[in-house]
């Protein structure tokens, strides 16, 4: 029997708090926020930021998806095929030190040009055929870095990390916390036998995302100012590979410090990322962290909105002219926060217009983000009359 998934963070929010015997008041000095914020959330007044879905969660012992609801099934034959790889997926972790000996791998070329090509599944955000692709690609991987000769075996660690990273995004996307932090153990494993430093320290840049869901943000500041200070704090010397490390790792903290609330310091993590991708002068993709003066204007927003600053992150997108090279994972996470963005401002019919340029550029990842379903039940409410627009949208994403 299917878990209904129709209902919103407020409810659920709302009885498990109270299946911990705590009141409102208690819940926010946990969290720590307001009590009226708590209070509005679970009213359906007030849509739930993902700082305060994290930080709840762990005020409640509880982990993210009891609180939204996660992973959504709608049981129908699109939506399972989505969902269909996930057995596979962890069946391919577990067995990282044991390969199928009935398993014989291709050349390294064949290898690395599938790798290329499931990177670019998850970059256009195609989750369903990536998890379709992935399992028997991780099991012909693993069989290759243990049976290859040792001069082949960095090369091949590499490639493995970065199948691993698929999974990390597949997991991630559709709600499966645990695998993802199984992935993310897959992922560190596999980039310290490449023998690629910067490979390390982009996977030590993944790792952080498991303290934003966690809600543990000065530990994940942590992390990332370690990072930096390994790569060294000379941008004028580093490469444009290293500079797209460093870079991403001052729009992470950027997202850390809003999250606290610090609009200071994050503002000033956007800035020394912004000087970063100055001297990179372009988009890149160095380790698929997409850096560049693109990402630094999407994280503007997306640090304005982590604020409920929803006029200062309209300000900002009104002078952002994306480029059509931005990765569709990437614009559909921008237009997902825009949205929000003007919800805070006051605009329901233009965040409801975003909502539907982010389905336009990455309709899985659309679909399956919690804060999208937050703000349709959001505009759901507020609208007396529903225009057939919204119903449409509710009804594509599963709420009645």
């Amino acid at each position: 029997m299917r878990e209904d998934t129709s209902e919103g963070v407020g409810p659920r929010l709302a009885r498990t708090r109270k299946l911990r015997g705590l009141t409102q008041q208690q819940l926010a000095e946990r969290v720590p926020c307001s009590k009226s914020l708590i209070a509005q959330v679970e009213r359906g007044h007030k849509p739930a930021s993902q700082a305060l879905i994290a930080g709840a969660a762990r005020a409640l012992r509880v982990e993210v998806g009891e609180l939204t609801g996660q992973p959504y099934h709608d049981g129908t034959p699109r939506e399972d095929l989505v969902h269909a790889a996930i057995p596979g997926l962890r069946r391919a972790l577990l067995g990282w030190d044991l390969p199928d000996e009935d398993v014989r791998p291709r050349p390294v070329a064949a290898l690395r040009a599938d790798v290329q090509r499931a990177s670019k599944l998850g970059r256009d955000a195609y989750y369903g055929r990536l998890g379709e692709m992935l399992p028997g690609l991780l099991e012909e991987l693993t069989t290759a870095v243990h049976e290859a000769p040792s001069a082949d075996r960095a090369a091949l660690f590499a490639l493995l990390s970065e199948a691993y990273t698929g999974v990390t995004a597949i997991a991630y996307t559709l709600g499966y916390f645990d695998l993802r932090s199984l992935a993310m153990e897959r992922v560190e494993w596999a980039a310290r036998q490449s023998d690629d430093p910067l490979r390390v320290a982009r996977t030590q840049w993944q790792r952080s995302t498991l303290f934003l869901v966690s809600a543990s943000y000065e530990r994940g500041a942590r992390l990332l100012n370690r990072i930096r200070h390994d790569l060294g704090e000379d941008v004028g010397r580093m490469d444009p590979a290293t500079l797209s490390v460093y870079g991403a790792t001052h729009l992470r903290s950027a997202i850390f410090a809003a999250r606290k609330p610090n609009a200071g310091e994050a503002w000033l993590h956007i800035a020394e990322a912004r000087d970063a991708a100055r001297l990179l002068d372009a988009d890149a993709n160095h380790y698929g962290l997409e850096f560049g003066p693109s990402n630094v204007a999407i994280h503007e927003v997306g640090v304005a909105v982590e604020m409920y600053d929803g006029t200062e992150a309209v300000k900002r997108a009104a002078r952002i002219r994306l480029p059509p090279t931005v990765a569709p994972v990437r614009l559909g996470h921008y237009y997902i926060d825009l949205a929000r963005g003007w919800l805070y401002h006051g605009n329901r019919a233009r965040a409801l217009e975003t909502l539907y340029a982010a389905r336009q550029a990455a309709p899985q990842q659309t679909r399956h983000h919690p804060q999208v379903r937050e703000t349709v039940r959001m505009l759901t409410d507020l609208e007396r009359r529903r225009p057939k627009s919204l119903s449409g949208f509710a009804s594509w994403l599963g709420i009645p």
